[in-house]
């Protein structure tokens, strides 16, 4: 397989991933706002911060209201994390390498980017953002069913389920730490009835809420939501389920060895992590989940090095393809 075409396909699984993410978090976020006190409710900004995109976002914006911060993330095509920049990324991928993916996968990506970007001023609204939203984040699941029910298993097929993965642990990881730091403090015990809502939406940002309900059996309790997230070794947006799934599809591709020593390295940081520890100290789970980002870069540059530009052991992703939301 040509090396273009391996990064073709690892970059359009990160950007339709991260075009369902961004729909969700929008979409959690709103429910969120209705559900909490005007005086407690963590506002619009967090979600920027999810994206890592603040720099850019202060350029454009003075403020971090809802209509700013929805107009940027849904349909600003500045910002690359965007639902707009994602799947017009997204299609260019696909398009020059149509004759690799199936045909209907082809014209599900092209058809969801002209809706997308054809009806964008009704998901930049309050009445049509929902609808607008679940459109994106189905098309994106329905992308997810085509690919793995008509793509041979082949190495191209591993490198798009790759990037796919890497982006959803990223996000995760974000969601996780950001939303973790914005949670009311411990010692506000009058306000605590409204942490299980906060936690409650942690899950939903993840469409984790039904599973841990099913497999934990427990209220929504910090401590459990982060056991969780990020070492439950069956639900699929949980960080160690993600790193296990990479790991899979790196041992059905050539040269793998440095790509999988990144992956062992990130596997066990996951499975040493204290969780009593971060459920008691957002300084400690924050320190933890940048030790863990700096291990996906890590991946990911093994990847970019093994496998897309060989001849420049260099490069990065924000000098291939500049869009890596891990990267901002």
């Amino acid at each position: 397989m040509l090396s273009r075409v391996a990064e073709n396909l690892y970059w359009l699984g990160r950007y339709m991933e991260r075009a369902e993410n961004t729909g969700r978090i929008v979409n959690v976020n709103g429910n969120l706002l209705l559900d909490l006190p005007k005086g407690i409710a963590p506002g619009w900004q967090p979600l920027i911060e999810i994206t890592g995109s603040e720099e850019i976002y202060r350029k454009a914006y003075n403020d971090f209201e809802e209509r700013n911060v929805v107009r940027f993330l849904v349909g600003d095509s500045q910002n690359p994390s965007s639902i707009i920049a994602s799947l017009s990324m997204a299609r260019e991928n696909a398009r020059t390498i149509r004759d690799i993916i199936p045909r209907e996968s082809w014209e599900l990506i092209n058809e969801l980017y002209l809706f997308a970007r054809d009806n964008v001023q009704a998901g930049l609204s309050k009445r049509g953002r929902y609808d607008y939203l679940k459109r994106i984040m189905r098309a994106s699941q329905t992308f997810v069913g085509l690919s793995g029910g008509a793509m041979s298993a082949d190495p191209g097929y591993e490198f798009l389920c790759i990037g796919r993965i890497l982006e959803r642990a990223d996000m995760t990881t974000r969601i996780i730490d950001v939303r973790s730091a914005s949670l009311i403090p411990k010692e506000t015990s009058g306000l605590l009835p409204f942490e299980n809502i906060q936690w409650i939406s942690v899950l939903k940002s993840l469409t984790a809420y039904q599973m841990y309900r099913q497999h934990v059996q427990a209220r929504v309790r910090r401590a459990e939501a982060l056991r969780f997230l990020l070492l439950d070794d069956d639900f699929p947006r949980s960080v160690y389920r993600c790193v296990v799934l990479v790991d899979e599809s790196l041992d059905e591709l050539p040269k793998r060895e440095a790509p999988k020593g990144a992956v062992a390295r990130l596997k066990k940081m996951v499975k040493s992590g204290n969780i009593a520890k971060m459920a008691e100290s957002n300084s400690a789970l924050h320190e933890f989940i940048d030790e863990l980002q700096i291990e996906f870069g890590q991946i990911h540059n093994e990847i970019v090095r093994t496998y897309f530009h060989m001849e420049e052991p260099a490069q990065t992703a924000t000098q291939s393809q500049s869009q890596s939301a891990a990267t901002a």
